[in-house]
């Protein structure tokens, strides 16, 4: 197909280039550190860092990776895991040279870390982000920050009581096509936004694997309206740069669960794994095997379960109108069975429009890079290329980067403080009570935060 104004122009590529270079943090310093910009970039002192949850996203995305790569500015000074083979295990593939604890206080307690990073079930965020932080930490928070509106307004008070910062990664914003079409947004080009079209889609792979895991329970994950979404409604926040207003939503498990041919506990346990599509051989991963099959006594937990078990209560299809503070509408939807994975989205605004659709999985060209179509009402369309990354498209670097290296700034607001944290899974959560009160829900309903009608950011 032939494309109007195409390629990767110069002036292109260079905003691409400043998007990455300049994605940092809103205190023009990582929060980790304390004192000015000045005093972080004299600095030749470690920060003391601690973990809780030694599953694959603490092993990996915060342990291995970040000792790595960060060990000039950052040292570990605990590990924590309630299980105490996925402890022994976990530490292993991190490789810190520390002390490890089943008992958090403990841990908190003895080392007194500066920093403490939260990859625990989503369901017990709330009380590490409360204890961590009367007992003398920052938090780094893996979203959600916290699965229901209790649960949130705990740790924004907590983080009021003790002058301590709780930051939730939400790594989405740092890849380069997301922060490119922030660029756009802000430059003016489509006047100002009206709507916007969103629809998210996991595929049998990745999506299948949240209703085999703890993630398959409401009690736990919040259900994928806040352990998954809240990562889509952090960006439209971001994105529209105001706050959400009211949620009115509809939900159902209609493929998943009890809906299954047939079930077992756990795939190693079924008899229907020649036959079934959704067959998970978990010991073909030796870390799966090391972090969960060989630790299952100590807690019962099958990395492997059944995704038609009957327990699982959470929704497998979902949509969503969401109306902002400044009049932007919203239609968000999200399919948990897709052929597919990726993602289209829209924005429509008054002198114009953006189109953009990325495919994470079974791509159908062999194209390194994304692609965002700016069309303007009384003109030409634009096609903007932007290089893949890896990593949550290219972001988790780019943020891992901003939170441990002293010194950089915020120029595309990036960095998520609590109320960014909250605000996204209030989306998420206001979207369940709709579902069960058939009746939209306000956001000012829920916790102590008062919508604006321009998103302030960090501010409560």
């Amino acid at each position: 197909m032939k494309k109007e104004n195409s390629t990767m122009s110069r002036r292109n590529f260079l905003a691409v280039s400043g998007a990455i270079a300049g994605t940092s943090m809103i205190n023009s310093k990582p929060q980790i550190f304390a004192g000015n910009v000045a005093d972080a970039k004299k600095t030749t002192s470690k920060a003391k860092v601690a973990l809780v949850g030694l599953g694959s996203r603490g092993t990996g995305m915060w342990g291995r990776s970040v000792i790595r790569d960060y060990s000039d500015y950052v040292e570990y000074v605990g590990l924590c895991d309630h299980n105490p083979g996925r402890l022994e295990a976990g530490s292993q593939m991190v490789g810190a040279n520390c002390p490890t604890y089943n008992d958090f206080e403990k841990m908190m307690s003895e080392t007194k870390p500066e920093v403490l990073i939260i990859t625990t079930d989503d369901d017990t965020h709330d009380y590490f982000a409360e204890k961590g932080m009367e007992m003398g930490a920052n938090i780094i928070c893996e979203k959600p920050m916290a699965i229901d509106e209790k649960k949130i307004q705990r740790i924004i008070d907590a983080e009021k009581r003790t002058g301590k910062e709780c930051r939730v990664t939400f790594n989405y914003r740092y890849s380069p096509h997301r922060a490119k079409i922030w660029e756009i947004l802000r430059s003016g080009e489509i006047g100002d936004i009206t709507s916007v079209d969103f629809h998210w889609y996991l595929d049998t792979s990745h999506g299948a694997d949240y209703f085999r895991r703890w993630h398959r329970l409401m009690e736990k994950g919040g259900s994928l309206w806040v352990h998954k979404a809240s990562h889509h409604f952090d960006l439209l926040n971001w994105w529209i740069e105001s706050d959400p207003e009211s949620v009115y939503a509809l939900g159902d498990l209609e493929f998943y669960g009890k809906n299954g041919p047939f079930r077992a506990e756990n795939c190693r346990n079924c008899s229907h794994t020649k036959e079934c599509n959704f067959y998970f051989d978990i010991m073909r991963s030796e870390n799966y095997k090391k972090l969960y099959v060989d630790n299952e006594k100590y807690d019962g937990y099958h990395r492997d379960g059944c995704v038609f078990r009957n327990d699982v209560n959470i929704y497998d299809k979902m949509a969503a109108t969401i109306k902002y503070m400044n009049g932007v509408q919203v239609s968000y939807s999200l399919t948990t069975y897709s052929p597919y994975e990726g993602y289209r989205i829209a924005f429509n605004g008054t002198k114009g429009r953006i189109d953009a659709w990325v495919q994470e999985s079974n791509p159908t060209t062999d194209a390194n890079f994304d692609e965002i179509v700016l069309y303007k009402s009384f003109g030409r369309r634009e096609y903007i290329q932007i290089p893949q990354g890896s990593g949550h498209g290219g972001g988790d670097r780019i943020l891992k980067d901003q939170i441990f290296i002293p010194g950089t700034t915020d120029a595309l607001k990036q960095s998520a403080g609590v109320r960014d944290g909250a605000l996204a899974c209030l989306v998420g959560i206001a979207a369940r009570k709709s579902i069960n009160s058939k009746e939209p829900v306000y956001i000012k309903d829920l916790t102590t935060i008062t919508p604006q009608i321009v998103k302030e950011f960090n501010k409560i």
